[in-house]
């Protein structure tokens, strides 16, 4: 009897439906406002943790620092150009 009391006065998960615009009834997972299977799971973290993690080629430090090699570049272009 407790036990379902606890459940019953738990909060309630957040997601509504997109067809019946209807929200949740489940209880949210304990720190989170959705439930276990609208995404309070929380998944994998980002970088090497990441089973999915391939190379890091495309990681936000790459992508920066190659930002920085072409803009470089056209700057070098830029004054060979100036010098002709």
């Amino acid at each position: 009897m407790y036990l379902v009391e606890l459940m019953n006065n738990a909060p309630r998960c957040t997601a509504t439906s997109k067809r019946t615009r209807e929200r949740c009834k489940a209880p949210a997972v304990k720190g989170r406002a959705v439930c276990r299977f609208h995404g309070a799971g929380g998944g994998h973290g980002p970088g090497t943790a990441n089973p999915a993690y391939k190379h890091g080629l495309r990681s936000e430090e790459w992508i920066e620092m190659r930002k920085e090699i072409n803009d470089f570049a056209r700057f070098a272009r830029k004054l060979q150009g100036e010098d002709l």
